[in-house]
């Protein structure tokens, strides 16, 4: 008869395992950390509240090629100014007309009321966003001509 050895000296035991880089695994976990608050902060900006916002009241069709816009800006500033940019949209959806307005600073919400020049009968009116970076050209008394 043969001598038999011990299963754990054959197979090895479950006892000898050793850590494997517990540098590694930190590393692992703050790379996942840092994503995770990173996308939340991304999330936040796009999705939160924004600054500034701008919705349209009313639309009107005074012609062919013109379209009375009316729209209201609501701000988390009120004493800054801002730019709206405002289109017309023709029966498919197209755009036929744009503008950028300028809202001066006021206490509360603004409201503002401008025509655009179209390319066609423009069928709605909407503000397509606003902004505190105001071009230049708005914000001084020379305009562009045109």
């Amino acid at each position: 008869m043969t001598q038999q050895q011990p299963l754990g000296d054959r197979y090895g035991s479950r006892g000898r395992t050793r850590r494997r880089h517990p540098a590694l695994r930190w590393a692992l976990f703050t790379a996942v950390l840092v994503a995770l608050v990173g996308g939340t902060l991304v999330a936040y900006n796009n999705l939160g509240t924004q600054p500034i916002e701008g919705d349209r009241i009313t639309y009107d069709a005074v012609d062919e090629h013109t379209l009375r816009l009316a729209i209201e800006v609501q701000r988390d500033d009120p004493q800054r100014p801002a730019a709206c940019v405002v289109r017309a949209r023709g029966g498919a959806g197209e755009e036929v007309g744009r503008k950028e307005v300028l809202v001066p600073p006021t206490d509360g919400t603004f409201r503002l009321e401008t025509e655009l020049r179209t390319t066609y009968e423009g069928k709605s009116g909407e503000v397509y966003g606003c902004t505190y970076n105001v071009p230049e050209y708005l914000s001084t008394h020379l305009r562009p001509t045109g």
